[in-house]
């Protein structure tokens, strides 16, 4: 007889974050990593297996143990990456079921779906006599798909009263309900045709020996649907050539990486000095380090990366590459593959759920590859890890903060690069302040390209006053001499990039006679102007919530509404309007929405089809052409006045990367920065391109205040329908991390979020300051606190706390 086995498995189901125990089938070989599917209570979930057991505990004797039900996959997840994990809960203060979730392709961990479908046999002629309007409508529903039926969840969006339309059919017998378990990713398969001979038939007639040499040019194999077209040739005639021996159709696996572009070979570079110096530091390394390599924008970051990752891959071992954005992947992966072929991989959230789940599958091979994602990368479990490297590590894309855990890439990256015993390469023209810091105390190894490439000068920053512009009568959104400057761009034959921290056309709308501001009726801001070609548009940037611009004021009905600030796409019709020559593209969040759109504008730019860029944050990084010898920075004073500790470092960090992009081939650039505070500290720092006067300017102020790099935050995020609960529940919590916290640690009172009110619920904080080495393991016991009808989020290190 077999022995009996049990294991432990992490479930996905709200409300159980501890282990269950559950017996192993003796037709199941089950282990560490596994992810499984489990019954919990009528439903079936699914579940990691952490641990296999022999015997049970002593309190679970007695219990009746269930079993699992299947293996969805196999060895998915290494015990050492477990353990990794659980380092990532612990210190996040977040179940350990979440950062699975965070970890894993999207897809693989499903619970069962509630599923209603109708019994036609049982339902009468003239039914409509006996049902009430609503059974009728989910009744008339139900019956577009008598097969499978819909999800509860599904039919609640789509059905009024729902809940009652359902309960009166259910009375009748008339309803089938069950739990379903929806089909995980799988790999996908398609037909393949593959070339036997040339010259295994004698029988061919010329239309078929040429799709033989068709097939050949094609190295002997092809998707046969791709060939179908490719050869202008049915499957019936490819079917008789291999009924004659010449070809072989079968079905193979496709694998689904994402969008590829195509790319030319790219030679390895010749060197600069420093370049040389900073790649032979890191490949001197062979152990655990972290190395940050500070290099001024344009001064060959990317080739130090590439050049630093190639002997690990001749060595066998493979590299992980994180970028803040999903709009630097297209181009940081082609200039990779450029390098290094199809052994270039990306994963990222723009992925479908089969690309996701086949590029993490071909991360677990043994075969040596180079991983380019962004901060959810970090999680793909590459064996042989070689190296990490963080680019653009300020960023602060690199941060969770709207779900737990609320983890930072480059914390979780340096627990990589221990466990796997390889270096993190953290690489930025303007590095955190607390990477800084950490490499001024010898924690972090300092790497420094203090030159652009081939000597280029950094661009030169003229400074515009905009008080000063409108006391000479320029009322133009663009300043005097940027207006010069665009005006000969065309026939200069060069580009420009316009940056403009807002995207839409303007920040609010306001009636000119009562002074009333329109604003989302779900948060507590005002709604962006969106400009149309047929409707014009109010939205929220925080809920999404989009209605019509009015014609006429809400309040007092009057037809004088005025708006108010300055987005991208204003400054994309004013361009149109005053210089109609001259090509203009938007580069932001509204306009980049569809898939593969990132890759279609900016190569649209490359290529020289548009004159102008404009766009917000997404253009600070990454754009590395040539032809850009003009940056416009149109306001300087949003980012600069911030309400926020970090305010000053991310302007310096925002505007020193956009001014980067500039310049970068043979002609010189120039960099034309709006402003209405010339005199403000960081803005010298910023025309200087000059770090170490940042450094200067903020780190004190950071020390008296008792802020990063000096001390840790935590931030406690207390969220609910009802304000009173929300604001009740933030002083319990507070008086709470009082109690489970040393006297070393101060807890500041709770306070109002900055705004308010975000998509009908309301929002509180309670700050937390602690010594940089203090352990935050009781702080998880906060969640036991909070009341049901209040959700509570611990974010460990916040950037973002006013």
């Amino acid at each position: 007889m077999t022995a009996q086995r049990w294991a432990n498995v992490l479930v996905d189901c709200p409300g159980i974050e501890d282990v269950l125990t559950y017996v192993v089938p003796n037709d199941l070989t089950v282990q560490v990593g596994d992810v499984v599917q489990v019954p919990v209570g009528s439903r079936t979930v699914g579940g990691i297996v952490v641990r296999q057991l022999r015997e049970l505990p002593e309190q679970l004797g007695r219990v009746r143990m269930r079993a699992i039900a299947a293996i969805v996959a196999p060895q998915f997840l290494p015990a050492a990456y477990l353990h990794w994990l659980g380092q990532i809960a612990d210190y996040y203060c977040a179940p350990l079921i979440r950062v699975v979730q965070t970890a894993l392709p999207t897809g693989l961990l499903q619970r069962s779906q509630h599923r209603i479908r109708l019994r036609p046999n049982f339902i009468p002629p003239g039914w409509e006599v006996f049902c009430s309007p609503e059974a009728q409508h989910l009744l008339a529903y139900l019956q577009q798909n008598l097969r499978e039926g819909y999800t509860s969840k599904h039919l609640q969006k789509k059905i009024p009263q729902f809940k009652r339309a359902r309960q009166e059919l259910q009375k009748r017998d008339w309803l089938l309900q069950d739990y379903v378990i929806p089909k995980p990713p799988s790999p996908q398969r398609q037909q393949a045709v593959t070339l036997l001979s040339l010259e295994s038939a004698t029988d061919l007639t010329p239309r078929q020996q040429e799709i033989l040499q068709c097939l050949h040019r094609q190295n002997g194999q092809q998707w046969l649907q791709d060939f179908l077209k490719l050869a202008k040739t049915t499957k019936a005639t490819l079917e008789r050539l291999e009924t004659k021996g010449c070809v072989v159709i079968t079905r193979e696996e496709r694998l689904r990486l994402g969008e590829t572009g195509a790319v030319t070979t790219d030679e390895t570079k010749t060197l600069t000095p420093a370049q040389a110096q900073a790649v032979a530091q890191i490949n001197h390394i062979t152990g655990s380090a972290r190395l940050l390599l500070h290099g001024v924008t344009g001064s060959g970051k990317t080739e130090v990366y590439l050049q630093a990752i190639a002997p690990r891959l001749a060595q066998g071992q493979s590299a992980l590459v994180l970028v803040p954005e999903i709009g630097l992947t297209p181009q940081l992966t082609d200039r990779f593959r450029a390098r290094f072929g199809d052994r270039v991989r990306v994963y990222h959230s723009e992925l479908s759920v089969g690309e996701r789940y086949d590029s993490w599958r071909l991360a677990l091979t043994e075969e040596p590859q180079v991983v380019i994602g962004t901060r959810s990368a970090v999680f793909v479990p590459l064996p042989n890890l070689g190296l990490i490297v963080l680019d653009e590590e300020h960023d602060s894309s690199f941060k969770e903060s709207q779900r737990a855990p609320t983890y930072h890439a480059r914390t979780v990256a340096q627990w990589r690069s221990v466990q796997e015993d390889c270096p993190l390469v953290l690489g930025s023209a303007t590095p955190a302040l607390e990477t800084w810091q950490q490499a001024q105390d010898a924690q972090v190894q300092y790497l420094t390209l203090p030159q652009r490439i081939a000597q280029r000068p950094l661009p030169e920053v003229a400074v515009v006053d905009m008080r000063r512009e409108l006391q000479q009568g320029n009322r133009s959104m663009f300043s005097e001499a940027l207006q010069g400057k665009l005006t000969s761009l065309r026939d200069r034959r060069e580009r420009a990039i316009l940056f403009i921290p807002r995207r839409g056309h303007s920040t609010f709308v306001q009636c000119r006679s009562c002074g009333f501001v329109l604003e989302c009726p779900h948060c507590d801001v005002s709604l962006s102007y969106h400009h149309g070609q047929t409707t014009s548009l109010l939205r929220c940037h925080y809920c999404n919530h989009v209605m019509r611009q009015p014609r006429l004021c809400p309040d007092c009905y009057s037809p004088y509404l005025k708006f108010f600030g300055t987005g991208t796409q204003q400054v994309e019709q004013a361009l149109q309007q005053q210089f109609p020559d001259l090509r203009v593209l938007r580069f932001d969040s509204d306009t980049t929405r569809r898939k593969g759109a990132h890759r279609e504008r900016l190569a649209q730019f490359a290529q020289g089809e548009v004159d102008v860029l404009v766009g917000t944050q997404m253009l600070t990084k990454g754009i590395d052409i040539a032809e850009v010898t003009l940056v416009g920075i149109l306001a300087a004073d949003g980012l600069l006045k911030m309400a926020n500790y970090r305010a000053g470092e991310r302007a310096f960090q925002t505007l020193t990367q956009v001014a980067g992009r500039a310049g970068r081939g043979d002609r010189p650039g120039r960099v034309i920065l709006q402003t209405y505070d010339p005199e403000h500290p960081l803005i010298a720092a910023i025309r200087n391109h000059d770090y170490l006067q940042l450094c200067q300017v903020t780190l004190p102020e950071r020390r008296s205040g008792g802020w990063p790099p000096y001390q840790r935050l935590v931030l406690l995020r207390v969220t609910g329908l009802e304000e009173s609960e929300v604001e009740q529940a933030a002083g319990v919590l507070a008086q709470g991390a009082r109690t489970l916290l040393p006297e070393t640690c101060e807890v500041l009172a709770p306070t109002p979020a900055p705004i308010v009110r975000i998509n009908r619920r309301y929002r509180w904080q309670v700050l937390l300051k602690l010594p940089l080495n203090e352990k935050l393991l009781d702080l998880a016991r906060l969640y036991d606190l909070c009341p049901q009808s209040v959700s509570l989020l611990i974010d460990v290190d916040p950037l973002e706390v006013g």
